[in-house]
């Protein structure tokens, strides 16, 4: 693969920097060359994903330094996966913060946006423990600015909370590095896996405590009960193609508990074997119902959607609580959809606040929606996927979540939770639809008037969105057939260790 395997980093690096420098007070340079910048990622993605496809670990060394000593950058089924979801929804939302001026209302967003995507793919390719806590600070550092673009006090103050609860799980993630530098001399990841098998029991105290330290730095990232209190605030008030890209950032945690959960401390490492089985597991369940249950009981639009993806984590982190190969590529599959349907959802929530004036985002009856029916019918359909209701894609995901995780010991806990959570989902799902799109309170004054016109490329953006959701159901076969070759290629981690030190 030569040198294509950086460029999902390189990139938008690049533009990020080009875009501030030379193009900061054209806008409309910058979304041509934006939009243009994340057209070749999601073009280079795919072709790394037709790469990995073959079975092939590919590992690229940053300055000719070999693995540990250098840092490398790894593509496999995974990293492919995650990379190209990543550029997909860039490119999807990016267009639909040019179609509604999200972009413009503030400053920096675009180069803000590229470095928020280069901490993202950075993370997700990465090989090298400290170098994820580097692409995690790129992340947080771009979603910072993202957060408070086009200003307001709610937002900055929930920006301020959101880096300030952030920047305590940055000191954790070091403290965490730390130890298991301190127990095996390495912070690359496949030799910190055989590092680790090495330590004799004995001695596998400060070992177990790096392990409990990374796991709750991902669970913050992950948004997982009771670490999730930065969440609902930060998507709510976020602008909605922010919130909408956040909905990838989430799932950086995720991946990087599945990542290290099987390949440093997986189930073969007696030493911290079953160590985060149950805490996972029944903290993920937690997680789902808590969501859940903010979705039936927000009064705002915001609100409902950042609880939404509190709920899809919980969902998600059950599956990926099996480390089996059935229940990763079930989770990696509700990955994919998660992450489409809650962009699409906090993207259906703005157009709906965008257009009902002083009535907003609350949930009371308010004016009669430009382009009212298309709204309720995107609503619609992002409802059936959130609830995981058939025939979309969040039907099939939980089919396969619930199918991975019969054998399981909390079997019964999981299927209620899901089943129920499900049907909770429903009712405010509905509930919020019936008040915005049904108990309308058209005046007379503003009966009569004709609506003015309205933007098209938001609406594509989101119909794109919802059409992924779809495709996703009707390719699902073809999907589930690589993510189970991804999932097998997971849990055999012999292989990318050896592809990273030499060693094939």
């Amino acid at each position: 693969m030569g040198h294509w395997i950086v460029v999902p980093v390189v990139l938008p690096a690049v533009l990020a920097a080009v875009l501030t420098l030379a193009m900061r007070h054209h806008i409309g340079l910058q979304r041509v060359f934006s939009v243009a910048g994340s057209v070749a990622l999601l073009a280079v993605a795919l072709g790394l994903l037709g790469h990995a496809g073959t079975g092939a670990i590919e590992v690229y060394e940053l300055g000719n330094w070999p693995a540990p000593f250098g840092i490398v950058l790894v593509l496999d089924r995974l990293s492919a996966v995650m990379v190209v979801l990543t550029a997909a929804l860039a490119l999807i939302v990016l267009l639909y913060a040019i179609g509604t001026g999200w972009d413009a209302r503030g400053r920096n967003f675009h180069p803000l946006w590229q470095f928020q995507l280069m901490g993202i793919c950075g993370a997700f390719l990465t090989g090298d423990a400290f170098n994820l806590f580097v692409f995690f600070e790129v992340l947080l550092i771009a979603s910072y600015g993202l957060m408070i673009h086009a200003g307001g006090a709610r937002r900055l103050k929930a920006g301020v909370q959101y880096v300030i609860y952030n920047l305590l799980g940055s000191t954790l993630f070091l403290f965490a590095l730390g130890t298991l530098y301190a127990v095996t001399g390495t912070l690359n990841m496949a030799d910190l896996a055989l590092r680790a098998a090495e330590i004799p029991a004995g001695d596998s105290a400060l070992l177990r405590v790096g392990a409990m330290l990374l796991f709750l730095v991902f669970a913050i990232k992950a948004a997982l009960l009771p670490l999730h209190f930065w969440l609902p605030n930060t998507y709510a008030e976020a602008p909605a193609p922010v919130a909408a890209l956040f909905a990838i950032m989430t799932k950086v945690g995720a991946y990087a508990i599945l990542r290290f959960y099987t390949l440093v401390f997986g189930p073969d490492l007696g030493v911290t074997a079953a160590l985060i089985d149950r805490i996972l597991i029944y903290g993920a369940i937690l997680t789902l119902v808590v969501g859940m249950i903010g979705v039936l009981g927000a009064r705002r639009l915001g609100r409902l959607a950042a609880f939404a993806a509190i709920g899809s984590m919980g969902t998600l982190l059950v599956a990926i609580a099996g480390f089996t190969e059935a229940s990763t590529a079930a989770a990696v599959y509700y990955t994919l959809h998660s992450t489409l349907a809650g962009a699409l959802l906090f993207l259906v929530v703005d157009l709906v606040r965008e257009r009902r004036g002083a009535t907003a985002g609350a949930l009371v009856p308010g004016p009669r929606l430009a382009q009212h029916g298309m709204i309720t019918a995107l609503w619609f359909g992002t409802a059936i996927a959130i609830a995981g209701m058939p025939p979309l894609s969040g039907f099939l995901g939980k089919l396969l979540i619930l199918d991975a995780t019969r054998h399981m010991e909390a079997v019964w806990l999981i299927w209620a939770a899901i089943l129920a959570t499900s049907l909770v989902a429903i009712l405010g799902l509905a509930q919020a639809g019936s008040v915005v799109f049904w108990k309308t309170t058209d005046s007379a004054d503003s009966a009569g008037t004709p609506p003015a016109p309205q933007p098209a490329l938001p609406l594509v953006a989101c119909f794109t969105l919802l059409g992924g959701i779809v495709a996703l159901a009707v390719f699902a076969g073809p999907v589930m057939r690589y993510l189970e070759a991804m999932a097998a290629q997971l849990h055999a981690p012999a292989a990318y260790i050896a592809a990273v030190l030499g060693q094939g």
